[in-house]
């Protein structure tokens, strides 16, 4: 039998492949080999060939229905009773009997059949198929004392299993069918086909075992093909949550209490996941393996729109709400497919002022709290792995510092039980040095010391250690006064966790092969004849990329409507580049397809956010945007128009809570900036005003007309915190409208300008600056990066969100400021220069009264509260 399913297989073009268990293999043993095989995207249909004894009802339904091939599951026999037999696989030796018989000529309707000694399910689909045809049917084993009787009544007999010696040919009547299924059929053992009794003149010889040989290579082709056409696009059917909005709103972690998710597996099934590109982090959240990329890389992609803002107040303006609100708009209400990128949050604004950044009201994601804490753990690998290689750079200083070069270099390259070899990434240094040998007993003294020294000065480590919380007493500290370190101490400081290159890196990547190399490409300091070292150069890239193996993947969650998100990488937009990752964008714009739409997210204003993901996230990955939603709130723009400061903490002046036409009028000018910021970049533009219940008509109104005149697409009011996506469907057949129109996308600078020249195209063009003013620090550090030829990266400037100027305070639309750039950092490995405008801090600190005053949990029922 294995050879004829061999010969058939091929002939058909298919791949068998036979998987040999012990002979004394137990139920559990069988059943964890087919689970696997189910599991595996590769294999299509499983054919059972094990002795009947080891048949039983766990074994048999073990099976996937889909892989199923020979139809002995309880959901394939159950849809064949039901008559839905275009939805499962039939028996092949059931279909075998009655094609065999229809093709003879033989009318079944009203004739009596009787099946022996058949079991399970071949029995029921005998039955089953005999019936639908008109057939009678009789049922019987060897041993019932009524055979004979039966065998008389019979005008066609089907044996199913091989007939007792003790029971005599003579017994079925001349002229009666037999057709004899009685090889085991899932064993492999043949039986002896046909009984040569006199068909109407015909003799059948193995034509039943042959044909459902060949039927069960047609339900193994049947199934591929199936599996073909889900692999291409097609609208998902997404079982959306319904949403039952109150009022007055609740608390954000009451609404996502209140709100069961899709257990994550049903979700990833739904938009296209196979179960193997899913690993599941309890109920609710998945990474998203990257094999994914390979098997969707002839899936076009589908339309791409950004979410940012206007200058923002300290309170933030709803970038992620209105996103989230978006999403959910498109799939739930129009039923269009729309993925959601969002960064991940850090922990420091979780419990300092901001709060969490999972969006609000009814347009979350969910659960909120599993989003704004720990969620997969990825921003702790960065932890891990920034601090592994701060601990890399000061040791090597240590011991380079009391060390002899041959001692240094034994210590380097160590013998092990007599053998001394030098590691992988030793050997890529030694070639890096000029140096092409592989003994480590041949080098030189001299090679021994340029292998061994880094020589790394001091003065230019810019590596950080980093800690995601805020803490402003870790802004400049002294490592280093043990006795231990023997008075190699040093001046340094933590960042906060999120602005690590190694953020920007996880961001930026497009494969781990990539994110291997471009952590080893970070630079951490100069050496003292100003060559930079880097990661690689201390040994660490494979230990960095081994931390990051698992943050790589994009983290698969839901909004409130059970519509897909993913939470993947979380760099500030004003210290880093702000953008949620390469690659979960590029995995959404597969999964949604042509017609679909994926929306993501960057950080503070468009001046910032938006400009970081056109001139750096777009170089990196290629991706061209289709539209560019603008966030407005009514509060914001009363602030831009000369309204009282807004402080986080501080209620509201009543300037915010009653209607002031004029101040909206007057703040309208940063929108009107904004909006020919995003124009610099050829990509439609649509006005999201965010509305508040504190908003008027007339002043919802006014900022409506006044972004359409200064060439919005279209400005539409928004009322999804409120009621869900239910509130954004005029956003989202806008957004629609315009990213069919097309973009004319466009960097706003060639990459090949001299650093200092796109330092001031950015200030002049974005930020509206008279010129900039590069402190003698910064001149240096230009002079020096250029020198490593560093000079042909893209800009990532380190700005105030809260200003389109350096100074926080200055709203609405600066004019004919100088620019102060302090300090130039490069980030190699994450691909851009880093230039620090005025006073920037990259840790952040506690505020009078943080957020982690509200925040508790309930130790009866292990409920979070106060979180936002």
């Amino acid at each position: 039998m294995q050879e004829i399913n061999q010969n058939l297989a091929e002939e058909a073009g298919l791949n068998i492949t036979h998987i040999c268990l012990p002979p004394d293999s137990s139920e559990a043993e069988i059943i964890d080999e087919i689970l696997k095989i189910n599991e595996d995207t590769r294999v299509h249909g499983l054919a059972l060939q094990i002795s009947e004894n080891s048949f039983s009802n766990k074994v048999l339904n073990a099976l996937k229905p889909e892989k199923d091939v020979d139809g002995v599951t309880d959901i394939n026999l159950g849809r064949l009773v039901r008559g839905d037999a275009h939805e499962c696989y039939i028996s092949p030796v059931a279909r075998a009997v009655i094609e065999l018989l229809e093709k003879s000529g033989v009318n079944l309707d009203g004739k009596k059949i009787l099946v022996i000694g058949a079991h399970g399910s071949l029995e029921a689909a005998v039955q089953c198929l005999f019936q639908r045809r008109g057939s009678m049917t009789m049922s019987s084993q060897w041993k019932t004392p009524q055979l004979q009787s039966k065998l008389l009544e019979a005008d066609i007999v089907v044996l199913g299993s091989p007939k007792p010696e003790e029971i005599p040919l003579s017994w079925i009547q001349p002229g009666t069918t037999v057709l004899n299924c009685s090889n085991d059929f899932l064993s492999g053992k043949l039986g002896h086909g046909s009984l040569g009794v006199h068909l109407h003149g015909l003799i059948a010889e193995n034509d039943v075992s042959l044909l459902a040989a060949a039927l069960r290579i047609q339900n193994m082709v049947s199934s591929g093909r199936r599996w073909l056409r889900e692999q291409q696009h097609a609208r998902w059917r997404l079982h959306c949550l319904k949403l039952q909005p109150l009022s007055p709103v609740p608390s954000d972690l009451e609404i996502s209490k209140a709100q069961t998710p899709k257990a994550v597996d049903v979700l990833a099934k739904e938009i296209g996941l196979l179960a193997d590109e899913i690993e599941i982090y309890g109920k609710s959240k998945a990474k998203v393996r990257l094999s994914l990329l390979e098997r969707l890389k002839d899936q076009a992609d589908g339309k791409y729109v950004l979410v940012a803002g206007i200058t923002p107040t300290p309170l933030g303006e709803g970038k992620s709400t209105v996103t989230v609100g978006l999403v959910q708009a498109m799939t739930a209400h129009l039923n269009i497919n729309s993925f959601a990128c969002l960064r991940q949050p850090s922990q420091g604004p979780t419990f300092g002022v901001k709060g969490g950044a999972a969006g609000g009201g009814y347009a979350q994601v969910i659960p909120m709290e599993e989003f704004n804490l720990h969620l997969t753990g990825d921003i702790h690998a960065i932890t891990a792995a920034n601090n592994l290689l701060a601990a890399a750079v000061d040791t090597r200083i240590l011991h380079e510092n009391t060390q002899t070069n041959k001692g240094l270099y034994n210590r380097l390259v160590p013998s092990v039980n007599g053998v001394r070899e030098f590691s992988s990434i030793q050997l890529a240094r030694l070639k890096k040095l000029g140096i092409n040998k592989t003994d480590p007993n041949a080098l030189t003294e001299e090679e021994m010391g340029k292998f061994a020294r880094l020589n790394i000065d001091p003065s230019t480590i810019t590596w950080q250690r980093v800690l995601d919380t805020n803490d402003r007493f870790l802004r400049k500290i002294t490592i280093g006064q043990a006795p231990t370190e023997k008075g190699y101490s040093r001046q340094a400081q933590f960042d906060i966790a999120v602005a690590s290159e190694i953020m920007a890196v996880l961001a930026l990547t497009d494969s781990l092969a990539d994110m291997k190399e471009r952590l080893g490409r970070m630079v951490v300091a100069s050496d003292k004849n100003g060559q930079p070292v880097t990661a690689e150069d201390l040994g660490v890239t494979g230990a960095l990329t081994v931390l990051m193996k698992d943050a790589i993947k994009p983290n698969l969650m839901q909004t409130l409507e059970g519509t897909p998100v993913f939470v993947h990488a979380g760099p500030f937009a004003n210290i880093a580049h702000g953008n949620s990752s390469v690659l979960a964008d590029k995995i959404a714009l597969k999964l949604v397809g042509q017609e679909g739409f994926v929306v993501t997210e960057a950080g503070f204003g468009a001046d910032i956010g938006m400009e970081k993901f056109f001139n750096i996230k777009c170089r990196a990955s290629g991706l061209v945007p289709n539209a560019v939603v603008l966030v407005a709130t009514v509060r914001a723009l009363k602030m831009h128009g000369g309204g009282p400061s807004v402080t986080a903490g501080v209620p509201l002046k009543k300037e915010y809570t009653e209607e002031n036409i004029q101040l909206v009028a007057d703040g309208c000018c940063n929108l009107q900036k904004q909006i020919q910021i995003a124009q610099l970049f050829g990509v439609p533009v649509i006005v999201a005003l965010n509305v508040f219940k504190t908003d008027t008509r007339a002043e919802i109104d006014l900022v409506c007309e006044l972004a359409k005149r200064a060439g919005a697409f279209d400005a539409v009011p928004c009322y999804h915190w409120s009621v869900g996506g239910k509130g954004t469907v005029q956003l989202a057949r806008a957004v629609r409208d315009a990213a069919n129109k097309g973009s004319r996308f466009r960097f706003l600078y060639d990459v090949q300008l001299p650093i200092v020249e796109k330092i001031r195209t950015i200030a002049q063009a974005v930020y509206g600056a008279k010129d900039i003013e590069l402190s003698p620090e910064a001149q240096s550090k230009i002079d020096r990066y250029t020198q490593q030829g560093f000079g042909n990266l893209p800009i990532c400037m380190a700005k105030t969100h809260l200003s389109l100027s350096h100074e926080p305070d200055k709203k609405g639309v600066p004019r004919d400021f100088i620019l102060p750039i302090s300090d130039v950092r490069a980030s190699i490995g994450a691909g851009f220069i880093y230039p620090l405008v005025g006073t920037m801090s990259t840790m952040p600190g506690l505020p009078t009264r943080p957020c982690f005053y509200d925040i508790d949990l309930d130790t009866e029922t292990e409920q979070v509260k106060g979180l936002f």
